[in-house]
């Protein structure tokens, strides 16, 4: 049986390219990434805003070399080799480069604890109640289960946004929060054709710092072309019964 992801383009294009060229140079520390894997962006935006030095390496998803799987048993995308030693997961890799380069470019996480701590809340709504919605509406078939998905999505996203302090979710600083959902913005493209999604249904505060997160130049510099993320989710979008849903949950009605 096919793999159902075989057809996953093999590489960065467009900015996310010219970002991977500039970074293949040997250094201490190595970014293994795959270029479609939002989770991967994350540590790669992190890494990109505090300017620190690092070698980009592609992993290919369906054929992991060894050396790879010795670093993540797992063998997922993000994982770093930092001096020797491998470590994984995007967030845990994003607070790992904050304490290791405390120094380097801008902090990314406040200093005092309670602002720190109220971060991670919100890093936490975004992990456990933002994300799982956004593949339920991309992955629902049966319309009212999409329906329902949307609906919860949007309590989602109004939720993290009514606590945006402007321009960022911290305020001037673009911090981890800003991170945490940064590659699902830049990836909402796809409910917004395949599901009727639209910003602003969530609110006019949503819309308006989705807008300015998808600019950041972090964010730009570590995104590839829209058509190969689309290409992701599509066997999840042969759905026509899209618009009927969004409609029904613009207009607040039951479907």
């Amino acid at each position: 049986m096919a793999n159902p992801d075989a057809d996953v383009y093999p590489t960065a294009t467009e900015r996310a390219a010219e970002t991977v060229a500039l970074h293949q140079s040997p250094e201490p520390l190595v970014l293994w990434a795959g270029w479609f894997c939002p989770f991967a962006q994350r540590t790669w935006i992190t890494l990109e805003e505090k300017g620190i030095p690092y070698k980009y390496t592609e992993v290919n998803p369906f054929v992991k070399e060894k050396h790879f799987l010795d670093i993540n048993p797992r063998g997922m995308v993000p994982a770093i080799e930092y001096n020797g030693r491998a470590i994984y997961e995007s967030l845990i890799l994003c607070e790992f480069l904050e304490d290791q380069f405390p120094s380097t470019g801008p902090q990314m996480l406040p200093s005092d604890p309670v602002d720190r701590a109220t971060a991670r809340i919100w890093i936490d709504h975004v992990a456990k109640s933002i994300l799982p919605t956004f593949m339920r509406v991309v992955q629902s078939q049966d319309p009212a289960k999409q329906a329902s998905a949307l609906v919860e999505f949007y309590s989602a996203l109004r939720t993290f946004a009514a606590e945006v302090k402007e321009p960022f979710f911290l305020g001037e600083t673009f911090s981890l929060v800003d991170v945490a959902i940064a590659p699902w913005i830049m990836r909402d493209h796809v409910l917004v054709t395949h599901r009727g999604y639209e910003r602003a249904a969530a609110s006019d505060a949503w819309a308006r710092y989705a807008a300015l997160v998808e600019t950041r130049d972090s964010v730009l510099r570590t995104t590839s072309a829209k058509e190969h993320y689309t290409g992701i989710y599509a066997r999840y979008l042969d759905n026509t019964a899209q618009s009927v849903v969004a409609k029904a949950v613009r207009e607040g009605k039951p479907f």
